[in-house]
């Protein structure tokens, strides 16, 4: 038997809405043999977009009874039973949504006849509710309202029973199938490509545009696990509404599928990735010359576009970097910005110092740029190699003076003992600081996949 569901709400998504109409009708698998309808009470007021669309008005579920009030009936009447929709888990994430606030807990297999249209009846122009009926010559005299919607429903529900030579539907039950909980406009193939492998997927909109980028260990497995449950919320509607297609590209460890959905957030911007959309460390290590021609070293926010030195988490950390600067290489206080009075110097060299013009540009200028050069030292340069997508090819990852360099796959027998060399099979990619402290902090926790470029980097 078969419960097909049709409601009218006052929003998107069940956790913030509510039904203001539901019609349910009890289908044997041949013909309707009980039909169901009630206005109700949402509890809250119907935005009029919506009373314009459905043409219900504040005033015609003023007197209509609350979702609590009909929940027995709805339960009973649905529980046991198929669930099937247009569209399927809009209408059942608000179904069971409010059914467990009134106390019942509706476990049902479901159906959507979007998907099952696009399978057993291809090639149609639209698969909306609408477009589809008037195509198949299905009527509807009471468009957007759950009693006409529900009815025209039931009698594409015969003909998809009635067409379903490949057995689509009894196929979409199987208790292993996972057909039901996709989207309405994914295609299952897109599913049944997806490898078991690390990687990064994309999520495309009916227009081919990325709107969601993500990374898993397991492709497969985790783009699945975005299609389970039952969340009520507005992100989640809206996600599963965008989805048309999805591709994938292969990466051979976690960390090089980290490494691509980072650089893939920022390349593509998508619209429902949330992280990863600011910088993380807030300051930098910048140098720049005044206007007498000195080379000054000072701590500042970062700013967009900029080229610090070095990132800081945080302005006691780039000033804690400056002082054993100052101290190594007897800079200024007052030109690192450290000591902001009016007082004598506290440097090195107190009233011989480059602040008070007794030490010239020149000689002050080649402390700076020792300084400099002494920071970059300090910095690490070493490659990662690692697993590759295949047996004959590692991932190789390089960070050059703290920075990423760039990552790619060489062969199994690629000897990396030239730093120039090894450039030359990377691709270079612009790193972020959430990269840069990943890959370090891989590099620590997994110091046998590491080779080191100490020598090799001067020479390079």
């Amino acid at each position: 038997m078969y419960a097909i569901v049709d409601i009218e709400t006052t929003g998107g998504h069940a956790s913030a809405n509510g039904i203001t109409e539901i019609a349910v009708c009890i289908h044997d698998g041949k013909e309707v043999i009980q039909r169901y309808q009630t206005l109700i009470n949402p509890g809250k007021e119907i935005p009029i977009y919506i009373q314009t669309l459905t043409g219900i008005s504040n005033e015609m579920v003023q007197e209509a009874p609350y979702f609590k009030e009909v929940a027995y009936d709805i339960y009973h009447l649905i529980q046991g039973h198929i669930f099937v929709a247009h569209n399927v888990n809009f209408d059942y994430s608000f179904v069971k949504y409010h059914l467990a606030a009134a106390g019942y807990d509706l476990q049902c297999a479901k159906l959507c006849t979007v998907r099952l249209s696009r399978k057993i009846l291809p090639g149609k122009t639209s698969y909306s509710l609408g477009k589809l009926c008037h195509q198949l010559g299905i009527g509807n005299s009471a468009r957007h309202r759950a009693a006409g919607d529900a009815d025209a429903t039931a009698e594409l529900f015969s003909l998809l029973l009635e067409n379903d030579i490949n057995q689509h539907i009894p196929e979409a039950l199987k208790q292993r199938s996972k057909e039901q909980v996709l989207p309405p406009n994914l295609h299952r193939s897109f599913i049944d490509k997806l490898p078991p492998t690390p990687g990064v997927y994309y999520f495309h909109d009916n227009k081919g545009k990325v709107v969601y980028v993500g990374k898993a260990v397991n492709i497969k497995k985790r783009v699945a696990s975005h299609f389970s449950g039952n969340n009520s919320g507005a992100q989640r509607q809206d996600f599963m509404r965008n989805i048309h297609q999805i591709s994938f590209q292969e990466c051979g460890t976690e960390l090089m599928a980290l490494l691509t959905e980072a650089v893939e957030i920022k390349r593509l911007w998508p619209k429902f990735n949330r992280s990863q959309k600011k910088l993380e460390f807030n300051f930098g290590l910048y140098t720049y010359e005044d206007q007498r021609g000195y080379l000054r070293m000072a701590v500042d926010k970062r700013r967009k576009y900029s080229a610090p030195l070095h990132i800081c988490s945080s302005l006691l950390e780039g000033r804690n970097i400056l002082l054993r600067l100052i101290d190594a290489y007897q800079l200024c206080p007052k030109f690192c910005f450290i000591q902001k009075n009016n007082d004598t110097c506290t440097g090195a060299l107190q009233v011989q110092c480059a602040c008070t013009g007794q030490e010239s540009v020149e000689d002050y200028n080649h402390k700076v740029q020792q300084a400099i050069e002494g920071l970059k030292q300090t910095l690490p340069t070493f490659a990662i190699r690692d697993e590759g997508r295949t047996n004959d090819e590692h991932s190789c990852i390089l960070i050059e003076e703290g920075r990423l360099y760039g990552m790619g796959y060489i062969s199994h027998y690629f000897e990396v003992n030239s730093l120039s060399q090894l450039k030359n099979h990377l691709t270079p990619y612009p790193g972020n600081d959430y990269m840069h402290n990943m890959i370090i902090n891989h590099a620590e926790e997994h110091p046998w996949k590491k080779v080191e470029f100490v020598e090799l980097r001067k020479m390079a």
